[in-house]
């Protein structure tokens, strides 16, 4: 039995979640004029504290992930690696292959739980669907389709870049704009200019671009411009990079009607009569049990795509028996994960690839879902050294250079900042062999049923992996790597970041389980704003702008009584 149980008096809405999209629902209800209590499991990271990039061991010190999010995520067997696709398994020239069994193995999910979630952690990347994208169903016979238009959907996403403050060119051949970005496009570093050799055909038929990013290129909206550590994936110290919590979080602090508590874990949603959802379980920083009377208010979820439909389907009772939301079935189904390959290579030149931004540059060439011969769905390249953790000293020790003692050393002296990495990623279509569901057997420290990830690679998703190995192997030749050393990518590991489609929005109740306005199909005060909804993942997109247009969406939307 709870603790305390509270009505909600003092608050008009409740948000479980702070990362992109609960930090973006929250700005948009008290834009409306709303008070809003956002629930948080995770801490409030302090990036001075918490960030070690100004260490001398900063290397040594990835992201922190202090709730150790990676341990509440289990996972079923995987498929059995075939021989014929040897090519694609993950190796470096020092250490041999890093899978050394014969079936797929889980790395991680990159999911991080805190104020401001995954966006902490991120490279900043601020992409639009691409509109072709949204209708694969329609035109392809794959996945669903979207049933909100790119053309819906484009106002938001100029509110979402006027907050977040996107650098990036104006004209992009993939999407229209109605307006233009904010801030102008990052200079390219040295390192990505050796992508862009116009003597090479290789390079010029790739159609490269500055990358939009949601990365100051000059002082905005009281974030100093990018200092170029190159590291944004181990916390911003600098605090130029525009993270959920210092944009959307921060402005709807600031009008007084939001309250963030963060060690809160939500336990379960409680359903009840004429199709609402009643109560809120959840243990506090204290260790308390709370229940919260909802009293028809509105609750948005955004746990991500793993951890919104564990607590759905955790959340059963005589009202909802198969799960809450889970009328249709559809709850878990459709999981689309991170399909990427990633090469790196020797260039011949001391580039000082150490420096810069993570992915300055990118290609669209091949992102449409009909770009690739003779495959369904869309990738994309852009530049991956500081993401694949080739930007320090330690890392070319381990990987790079071979051998030990003077010549080591030596070595290192001459090859240190010669590394050039391209990564590729690929839509992920849906498969019935691809779900999230409970764990039949662990449980967590309160005594609920883990998270499972089913993940099975059908021959299209292998093929579209094989075609970005190849692409990336050309790409980097073409820009002067004289030297493979390192391929990596998801064919023999799951290691995703960017996750979709659990809880997918559509017009049809049978088949999805929220509308276009992220609302469940019957429990009238459930709204889910998180990566769950996505009919479809796009051609690599880095989703988080989309996911935050579609909460503001969501609330300007919002009708209780409908």
């Amino acid at each position: 039995m709870p603790d305390n149980i509270q009505s909600l008096p003092e608050f008009d809405a409740c948000v479980i979640g702070a990362g992109a999209g609960g930090c973006a629902t929250a700005w948009a209800l008290c834009k409306k004029g709303l008070r809003v209590l956002v629930l948080e499991t995770g801490p409030e990271y302090k990036p001075q504290k918490d960030f070690h990039l100004e260490k001398s061991d900063w290397e040594l010190q990835p992201f922190p992930d202090r709730t150790r999010s990676k341990h509440s995520v289990t996972y079923a067997e995987f498929q059995t690696l075939e021989n014929q696709f040897d090519h694609l398994r993950s190796w470096n020239h020092i250490n041999g292959y890093s899978n050394q069994s014969g079936q797929r193995q889980p790395f991680a999910y990159h999911h991080v739980q805190a104020v401001g979630g995954s966006t902490l952690h991120f490279t900043a990347e601020a992409h639009r669907m691409n509109p072709k994208s949204m209708n694969m169903f329609s035109d392809f016979g794959v996945a669903a389709d979207w049933p909100v238009s790119y053309k819906e959907l484009e106002p938001y996403y100029v509110q979402v870049e006027k907050i977040v403050g996107v650098s990036g060119p104006n004209k992009s051949h993939h999407c229209s704009r109605s307006q233009a970005l904010p801030l102008p496009a990052h200079k390219i570093s040295y390192a990505s200019s050796k992508l862009l050799n116009k003597k090479s055909d290789s390079q010029r038929d790739m159609k490269w671009e500055e990358n939009t990013l949601a990365i100051p290129s000059k002082p905005y909206d009281g974030r100093p411009a990018c200092n170029y550590c190159n590291n944004c994936n181990r916390g911003c110290t600098h605090g130029d990079k525009a993270t959920a919590d210092r944009t959307f979080l921060k402005k709807a602090l600031e009008t007084g009607l939001c309250v963030v508590k963060s060690g809160c874990h939500v336990l379960e949603l409680t359903a009840g009569k004429n199709d609402q959802v009643e109560n809120i379980l959840y243990i506090d920083n204290d260790k308390k049990r709370i229940s919260i009377a909802l009293h028809k208010r509105p609750v948005f979820i955004n746990a991500g795509a793993i951890f919104t439909p564990r607590l759905l389907l955790i959340s059963k009772n005589k009202y909802a028996p198969k799960g809450l939301g889970n009328e249709s079935g559809q709850v878990g189904k459709s999981f689309m994960e991170t399909l990427f390959y990633n090469v790196a290579g020797l260039h011949k030149d001391p580039i000082g690839s150490h420096r810069g931004i993570p992915s300055d540059v990118i290609s669209w060439k091949y992102n449409a879902p009909d770009a690739i011969p003779g495959v369904i769905g869309g990738c994309r390249f852009s530049p991956t050294t500081a993401e694949s953790e080739l930007n320090g000293p330690l890392s070319y020790a381990k990987r790079v250079v071979a051998g030990f003692g003077s010549e080591h050393k030596q070595a290192m002296k001459h090859q240190f900042g010669r590394v050039l990495a391209v990564g590729g990623i690929g839509e992920s279509l849906p498969n019935d062999k691809t779900f999230i569901d409970l764990h039949p057997d662990r449980t967590d420290k309160y005594g609920i049923p883990l998270v499972r990830i089913n993940s099975h690679l059908d021959t299209m998703a292998i093929k579209r992996i094989q075609f970005m190995r190849q692409q990336c192997e050309k790409i980097l030749l073409g820009s002067g790597v004289e030297k493979i050393i390192e391929q990596y990518g998801t064919y023999d590991y799951f290691n995703s970041t960017h996750v979709f489609g659990t809880c997918k929005m559509g017009a049809d109740a049978e088949t999805s389980v929220v509308n276009s306005q992220c609302r469940s199909h019957r429990w009238k005060n459930l709204f889910i704003t998180d990566s769950s909804v996505f009919p479809s993942s796009g051609g690599g997109e880095s989703p988080s702008l989309t996911i935050q247009a579609l909460a503001i969406r969501a609330v300007e939307l919002m009708d209780l009584e409908g």
